[in-house]
């Protein structure tokens, strides 16, 4: 057995932190999941704090803020230049590295500093669009469609279904279960420990591309949820209903349906995508008990963002909103790696924790320029700042979270919202007027603008924040080389 834990690092798409038993979900049914929280610590106060596929990713793969990552809100084709990466940490550490599912980097095939990667990254537009270059396009260049094509005999896509990657229409996969992307990650994770080098540590990174959409789960899992009542999207005093009407019904809408029975529809998809990643999760947890690794393995959970799942008329992701932000983070495995097993841990936990937690874990050095805190040591951050430039109806939002409260201001209007997380956790009163709440959200709005002290796009001068600045989804050091650890 080797001294260094192999590390299990699952990574959901889109996944909300409500949404799942042992956090308390009345509908949603995680029995996997829920049994790896018995096994570990969970952490109920965890952030995603640019909460969207590329900026999430960015701040997972290098331990990074999204300011000092230079991704800020979403886009494609952007180079990834980190020199310094959760992966390539552990291959220089000896560990045998492997991705299987989801990147989202640009070129798409690069490594992030991973041995081997087998990729599927869903649907991405940019590698569908005409002019695209042959080696992106994802027919070619992702491993599940090249290997679902093979199966098949013929072009297949996720989308066959009329399902779009980012709408909220739901039905049933059409093809056999086997075949969906979800069942694919899990069974190139299997492959993986079956041919991995016995003599080496490993990092294996299962990174599963649902519950995002497609909601389109084998139909026994649209069945679990159909015949149940379900809980109704949250509401708010600030809801504003009418934008529901300012943009496309179905394909690629921010706002959520009117019909409550699409609503339904919606859930009902979701959470079935939910259900059948766990049991999917349980096929690779019953391949480490085989193949006798079980306890000397670590396993984290996470995922990069959530979805507003029409709470508030919403749907999806780069709001500051619970839904939005909030992700699941879970830590299992052998006591002398974790400690004591089943209990929830009060940090104020970020994605941009990770990488420190996983090195040091491995037992690796942890950068000294990294953002992120280990989450097994002594974490001790009390607000965590985050953002996201969102350009419907002018929303692009800053934001300071803590363990009981959330301070958020529109960068180009300037509107403010306030929420007592403790008291109204489904943020159904914006009580930035309340004079009870006064003096909480100017300490926190204090903290945004000395988070933003110095930005690019001049948000603040250091004890104000100043409206109408031009939000930018990447900033310029995006696009510079991160210092590699032999440098520092």
């Amino acid at each position: 057995m080797n001294e260094r834990p192999n590390i299990l690092l699952i990574v959901t798409d889109e996944m909300r932190g409500d949404c799942m038993g042992n956090a308390g979900h009345p509908d949603v049914k995680t029995p996997y999941l829920d049994s790896l929280a018995q096994m570990g610590v969970r952490f109920p106060h965890a952030y995603s704090p640019c909460p969207s596929c590329v900026p999430a990713r960015a701040v997972l793969h290098t331990g990074l803020s999204p300011r000092h990552a230079g991704r800020v809100g979403y886009q494609d084709c952007v180079p990834w230049n980190y020199g310094c990466t959760m992966a390539g940490e552990l291959t220089r550490q000896g560990y045998q590295t492997h991705c299987a599912g989801k990147m989202h980097v640009y070129p798409s095939r690069s490594s992030m500093g991973f041995c081997s990667v087998e990729l599927h990254d869903g649907y991405l537009h940019y590698g569908r669009f005409p002019g695209v270059d042959y080696s992106e396009n994802q027919q070619v260049s992702d491993d599940y469609f090249y290997w679902l094509k093979n199966e098949k005999g013929i072009a297949c896509d996720v989308t066959d279904s009329g399902v779009e990657c980012n709408s909220w229409i739901a039905r049933p996969w059409p093809y056999e279960e086997p075949l969906h992307p979800t069942n694919w990650v899990a069974s190139r994770c299997i492959d993986f420990l079956r041919r991995r080098d016995p003599r080496k540590p490993f990092f294996l990174m299962a990174s599963f591309v649902r519950p995002h959409a497609p909601y389109d789960a084998p139909a026994c899992y649209f069945d679990l949820y159909r015949g149940r009542p379900l809980r109704k999207p949250l509401e708010g005093d600030w809801d504003r209903p009418d934008w529901r009407h300012t943009f496309g019904p179905a394909y690629n809408s921010p706002t959520g349906p009117e019909d409550p029975e699409l609503i339904r529809q919606q859930q009902i998809g979701y959470y079935a995508c939910i259900t059948h990643l766990d049991h999917q999760i349980g096929r690779i947890w019953m391949s480490l008990v085989e193949h006798g690794l079980r306890d000397n393995t670590v396993i984290l959970f996470v995922s990069d963002h959530g979805e507003m799942l029409s709470d508030h008329c919403w749907c999806h992701k780069s709001l500051p909103y619970q839904g939005s932000i909030h992700i699941p983070l879970l830590i299992a495995g052998p006591q002398q790696y974790i400690g004591r097993p089943g209990r929830t841990s009060d940090a104020l936990a970020s994605l941009q924790d990770i990488m420190p937690t996983v090195l040091s874990l491995a037992g690796a050095p942890v950068p000294p320029h990294l953002d992120g805190e280990n989450l097994l040591g002594a974490p001790q951050r009390t607000w965590l700042h985050g953002e996201h430039v969102f350009r419907f109806q002018n929303r692009s939002s800053q934001f300071i979270v803590t363990r009981r409260d959330k301070y958020i201001w529109f960068s180009q209007t300037g509107e403010e919202q306030y929420f007592d997380l403790e008291t109204d956790p489904g943020e159904t009163c914006n009580a930035i007027d309340s004079p009870a709440c006064r003096q909480r959200a100017a300490l926190l709005r204090s903290h945004l603008a000395e988070a933003l002290a110095g930005s690019e796009e001049g948000y603040s001068d250091g004890s104000r924040l100043i409206v109408g600045r031009p939000p930018q989804e990447c900033l310029s050091n995006a696009t510079l080389p991160n210092v590699p650890p032999e440098n520092l």
